[in-house]
């Protein structure tokens, strides 16, 4: 996906965002962040829009301060405000990002083809899971178009999860979507490796195969029930998965 395509489905996701939140409320539980109600989460999101926008904006080169996730909740407007600051901090990000320079120079953390395509694709995602918790508290998700749900998986498998690890020895989990024709083998074990790979992967230990928007709530731990994921193989490998690799502010 190109980045003015990532802008897009942040533009919408955020909007979806806040419109669940207003629909269930402040105190409504996130199912899938179960610490949180929404204006924890609408606090959480509308400071990490604001904080990637600076990067975007400012044009830094170096990670600068940022609060802990404790400081980030307790931060933002009261009740009466926060719906509105949201608004307006996601509003924010989308104008700079597409206002940016193609040519941006800034500090990001993943890999990606230009620091531009970086935030507008990490902020897409962000929202789009985050959009995906508001729903929840507030009714049905959404499904998301699947080439976007393919890129999500992509993102999560290929560049966060190389940064995590699990106890025990490697085992192989393949990932292949129905509707969008895509396979990743991710080899998971005290470091993990993972990549696209075509016409088959070997021998794996387990596969789990669905449509893309089911697969990528499922990676992200937002598909408790499994939805209509089929899991072939060992299913303890993907529990170990959705158990000890999972992206965390911190």
């Amino acid at each position: 996906m190109e980045p003015d395509e990532h802008i897009a489905a942040l533009d919408a996701d955020g909007t979806l965002l806040a419109a669940a939140a207003e629909l269930a409320g402040l105190d409504a539980p996130i199912p899938g962040c179960p610490l949180w109600k929404m204006r924890e989460l609408l606090r959480h999101t509308g400071y990490v829009h604001r904080w990637a926008a600076g990067y975007v904006t400012h044009g830094y080169e170096e990670e600068v301060d940022r609060y802990s996730e404790d400081e980030l909740l307790r931060a933002g407007p009261g009740d009466a405000e926060l719906l509105g600051w949201f608004r307006d901090g996601h509003a924010g990000l989308v104008r700079s990002l597409r206002s940016a320079d193609p040519g941006l120079s800034c500090w990001s953390f993943l890999d990606a083809p230009s620091p531009l395509a970086f935030w507008a694709r990490r902020q897409a995602h962000e929202t789009a899971i985050h959009r995906a918790d508001a729903e929840s508290a507030a009714g049905d998700v959404t499904a998301f178009p699947a080439a976007f749900a393919a890129d999500g998986i992509d993102e999560l498998l290929v560049c966060f999860a190389s940064r995590g690890g699990v106890p025990g020895p490697a085992r192989r989990l393949l990932v292949r979507t129905a509707d969008t024709g895509d396979e990743w083998l991710a080899e998971i074990g005290t470091g993990i490796t993972a990549r696209r790979v075509r016409g088959g992967a070997g021998e794996v230990d387990c596969v789990v195969a669905g449509m893309a928007s089911e697969l990528y709530l499922l990676l992200w731990n937002r598909l408790p029930d499994g939805g209509a994921v089929t899991v072939s193989g060992d299913p303890e490998l993907l529990r170990t998965w959705q158990d000890q690799v999972q992206v965390r502010w911190a």
